[in-house]
């Protein structure tokens, strides 16, 4: 069975081919710049990648333009479209209601509209993939897969905010998370890794990249997580400023006279490790600027290793223990130093770790001891695949 993988952004257009039988790729690649003056295709069949400028207006258009490459006879891999039997996609925010994936009807399409508000950069994006989808590939059934979905299973004192409950009540103002498709793959998968039970493991999932979150999971639910609201909260990111005094925005209004949409731009945008070290939002030049002695550097870097510790402690006192902690994402699975740290850190939880071990890269592995007290894992993240996976689920039946 093909299944057909999309995530689409404001101007991109991600896609993935897999062919489930074997849970193989296909094919993938890119559509970036939708819209502006020099769109670009990236496709990568097999082992083989070719790239082209295109002269596309909508996502409709980008869509296209992959199907085309998809049934090329010289450079596709599929005979005919009909071969794509079902399409998953991506969604960022579906508030409240939605708890689990689900087949796209209309009703759904009205719910990812409502769910504007809460996703106002991605969610317009995800629902015109849908519609263009639905354009291309009349009669095959799409799957909406949403980021805040696998978060949902928090109780409220994890998910509501210490403000007038009307807040809540008119404007659903709370946490609600995200990256769950990543945490939720990561979770299962290394339960399966370890030969560990899902309905019982204890397991702290922590996806470290440019946009970083952790999750306490229990027996497949998750009881917190670190973002909120928006993708602001949490971690110290790429360009993300992560948890903040929430007085700290009106005073710098007051301050700079800049609006509450320049300021919001400047903690998502600005913030994080690339505010503070004025350097980078890339964790690997962050990393050489410290050893090379920079200040700034070895003060962004000290404060994403800080509140890693920070969450990590308190998500292992919330789960009453850990069975695993488990590295994922471009830091998680390529951060030889920060792992490092950490586990040394966890020490006084009574975790020992192999540093020969820890020193692999983006591939699965565990890096603790035999007779540590909490297994120390590496598992790379394998978000398109875990979309395929609902995507069969729900269409299968």
């Amino acid at each position: 069975m093909k299944v057909l993988v999309i995530n689409s952004g404001s101007s991109s257009l991600k896609f993935t081919l897999f062919d489930m039988t074997e849970k193989s790729v296909v094919a993938k690649g890119l559509v970036e710049r939708i819209g502006l003056k020099t769109p670009h295709l990236i496709y990568q069949p097999g082992g083989k990648k070719f790239e082209e400028a295109l002269t596309i207006k909508n996502h409709s258009e980008a869509l296209k333009s992959v199907c085309e490459k998809l049934v090329s006879p010289e450079v596709g891999v599929l005979k005919s479209l009909s071969e794509v039997q079902a399409i998953g996609h991506r969604v960022l925010h579906g508030g409240s209601r939605y708890t689990a994936p689900i087949v796209v009807d209309e009703a759904v399409k009205e719910g990812i509209r409502d769910c504007f508000v809460l996703g106002p950069l991605h969610n317009p994006a995800n629902l015109g993939g849908i519609e263009a989808c639905e354009t291309v590939f009349p009669g095959v059934p799409n799957v909406a897969v949403f980021d805040t979905a696998f978060h949902q299973t928090m109780e409220p004192e994890a998910y509501l905010y210490a403000i007038p409950r009307e807040y809540y009540e008119k404007y659903q103002v709370r946490k609600y998370g995200f990256h769950g498709t990543s945490h939720k793959f990561v979770y299962f998968n290394t339960c399966e890794f370890l030969g560990l039970d899902p309905a019982k493991a204890k397991i702290i999932t922590c996806h470290l990249g440019n946009g970083s979150s952790l999750a306490a999971v229990n027996g497949g639910k998750v009881l917190d997580t670190s973002m909120g609201l928006t993708p602001l909260m949490g971690l110290v990111m790429g360009t993300r400023c992560g948890d903040m005094d929430p007085a700290v925005m009106p005073f710098l209004m007051k301050k700079t006279g800049k609006t509450a949409d320049e300021m919001d731009a400047i903690f998502n945008k600005k913030s994080g490790l690339l505010g503070v070290s004025e350097l980078s939002s890339d964790m690997r030049d962050i990393e050489a600027a410290r050893d090379a002695g920079n200040k700034n550097a070895k003060e962004a870097y000290g404060m994403f290793i800080h509140r890693l510790t920070h969450y990590i402690g308190g998500y292992y006192l919330l789960l009453g223990g850990a069975d695993a902690i488990v590295f994922t994402g471009g830091i998680g699975e390529n951060g030889i130093t920060t792992r490092d740290i950490i586990a040394r850190k966890l020490a006084v939880l009574g975790v020992k770790y192999d540093p020969e071990a820890n020193k692999s890269q983006g591939e699965q592995i565990v890096f603790s001891t035999n007779d540590s007290t909490i297994k120390l894992v590496v598992t790379p993240t394998n978000e398109e695949l875990m979309i395929a996976m609902e995507t069969i689920k729900l269409t299968t039946k």
